[in-house]
């Protein structure tokens, strides 16, 4: 598949920002899996400054300030990018207890890798309520993938999607207790209840297609920021999942970026000199290539919602 991109995020100052210095995770990444034909980051008003670098996980981050005074600040990422089908690894590949003995094992090769992933982080605390909870998705001797499958399976079954629910602050305990959230919160789920058990999780941060209803345009801006997760499998690589449609990751999902947890690879963040009270608005477009979105854009909705269960 190939895939037009564009993210817009736009904040709007009630007072003059004298000086704003952020960074922003906004590059698809390469893969085997996903291709970028040409990525822009375009900022307004034009910045004074840009660098970038990589992370500790190798994202794409650019660095940027604009000492223009300004009332509001836009930043958009265009790319063109090309998804093919993933990598599956083989039935019954290892038990789930095994891989936990692995990743314990200090001497094992990959344990470096694994370890930010295994340990708790700014959203994601490890607990044995969260283990007892999953416990009916790992028995003994149980196939890793299998029992991921049913961890994924489960959060989409039993937890209703609401986006009026959470905010920054939510828990995955919390989400746990009211069955209810939005993606970035079934991802942090099921990444501290793998790490309750012991294995290796990761938080992955991108797009998703989402298709409009027989019949009706796609609407302009109308997409949103997705999120799911990867488990570790000692020998193989990562395997990514979709808490929120029930899936494993594929040829729909677009990929920027992977962390502990969502403040690793947070869109967009920084610090203002000035600005008084802000507003925020994020428009975001994944189109298929050679598909025309409707002329008439959305009105942008504050916050940066994250994408909702698939549609179609």
């Amino acid at each position: 598949m190939i895939y037009r991109l564009r993210h817009t995020t736009r904040y709007h100052y009630s007072e003059i920002v004298t000086l704003s210095e952020n960074e922003a995770c906004l590059m698809p990444r390469e893969m085997a899996y996903q291709q970028v034909a040409w990525a822009q980051l375009s900022i307004s008003p034009g910045e004074s400054l840009r660098q970038s670098r990589q992370d500790a996980f190798g994202n794409h981050i650019a660095l940027f300030a604009v000492d223009t005074p300004h009332t509001q600040l836009e930043v958009t990422l265009e790319a063109q990018v090309m998804t093919s089908p993933r990598a599956t690894p083989p039935q019954a590949i290892i038990s789930w207890e095994r891989c936990r003995e692995l990743l314990a094992d200090r001497h094992q090769p990959g344990f470096r890798e694994a370890q930010p992933f295994l340990e708790n982080s700014a959203y994601i605390e490890r607990r044995p309520l969260l283990a007892a909870w999953a416990e009916d998705c790992f028995p003994a001797g149980g196939d890793l993938v299998d029992c991921v499958e049913r961890l994924n399976r489960r959060i989409h079954e039993e937890f209703r999607y609401d986006s009026e629910f959470s905010d920054m602050e939510t828990t995955p305990s919390q989400v746990l207790q009211h069955r209810r959230g939005v993606c970035q919160d079934f991802a942090h789920l099921a990444i501290a209840t793998l790490r309750s058990v012991g294995l290796a999780a990761r938080y992955v941060s991108g797009y998703l297609e989402t298709r409009p209803p027989p019949g009706q345009p796609r609407l302009m801006g109308a997409d949103a920021s997705h999120a799911w997760f990867s488990v570790l499998i000692p020998g193989w690589g990562w395997l990514d999942f979709d808490p929120t449609n029930g899936v494993r990751a594929g040829e729909r999902h677009l990929l920027l970026g992977w962390g502990r947890d969502y403040e690793d690879v947070a869109p967009l963040k920084g610090v203002v000199t000035g600005g008084g009270r802000q507003r925020l608005e994020v428009e975001v477009d994944v189109v298929p290539a050679g598909e025309v979105a409707a002329t008439c854009p959305t009105s942008a909705s504050p916050g940066d919602h994250p994408a909702a269960p698939i549609a179609g």
